[in-house]
């Protein structure tokens, strides 16, 4: 052998990596049901206003379904605002009822200022400002 061939390292066998388990890896990363699960509450929501005479002044009937979604309690103060304009403020009482859109409201503050039963509206929990 010349002195060249002495010189230079013989190619080595590359020593097998360990594995990464991907377990470990995919342990960070949430399944797709518990992204669903975790539900934003919403500020506010779109809804129909109604009118029923039995509820006493200041008062309002707010569907159990719509008031988890915008974390309203019985007698939380919400407020309900009519093309972004008429502002009025109701104590919540929870029902039990399908559906989500209807919110039932003493009627004398609406009427006075012009607002029809079965009017649209946007519902949110009452800030004080």
């Amino acid at each position: 052998m010349s002195e060249k061939e002495k010189n230079t390292p013989e190619p080595t066998r590359a020593k097998p990596q360990q594995k990464i388990d991907i377990k470990k890896l995919v342990s960070i990363v949430p399944p797709a049901s518990e992204l669903r699960r975790r539900q934003k509450l919403l500020r506010e929501k779109r809804i129909r206003i109604k009118y029923d005479d039995n509820l006493p002044e200041g008062a309002a009937r707010v569907p159990r379904e719509l008031a988890k979604m915008l974390g309203i309690n019985d007698g939380d103060k919400i407020e309900i605002v009519v093309a972004g304009k008429k502002k009025f403020v109701f104590t919540a009482t929870i029902i039990d009822e399908p559906g989500t859109n209807n919110v039932y409201v003493y009627p004398a503050e609406l009427e006075e200022k012009g607002v029809a039963d079965n009017s649209i509206a946007t519902l949110r929990k009452y800030s004080g400002t």
